[in-house]
């Protein structure tokens, strides 16, 4: 069996019903093992503590990765996912965009 890429979703969670779109299509379409985004409260805030859990949570996810995927809804990409898209590019992972930028 070939080994199938790992890919890890990064994007903002306001583009939630898009993030699962494409994790389904990810899948089913071109057969890679997706790591999706945390699904949150909406309208809440997070504490400090928290915030910083969820990001190293998920640099951890992109270590486990093959490559990210961001999900840039009309070209958005918000500062944690531009620090995601950073963060990839020092550990060596591809860098995949729903929209070309």
């Amino acid at each position: 069996m070939n080994k199938r890429k790992v890919v890890t979703l990064c994007g903002s969670v306001k583009f939630w019903d898009k993030i699962q779109e494409v994790y389904e299509k990810l899948e089913l379409e071109n057969k890679y093992a997706v790591i999706g985004i945390t699904p949150h409260v909406m309208n809440r805030d997070f504490t400090e503590d928290e915030e910083d859990t969820l990001d190293e949570l998920h640099k951890i996810k992109i270590d486990l990765s093959d490559a990210i995927y961001v999900i840039n809804v009309n070209g958005y990409i918000g500062k944690s996912t531009r620090e995601e898209i950073e963060y990839a590019k020092q550990k060596g992972k591809e860098i995949m965009y729903l929209e070309n930028i």
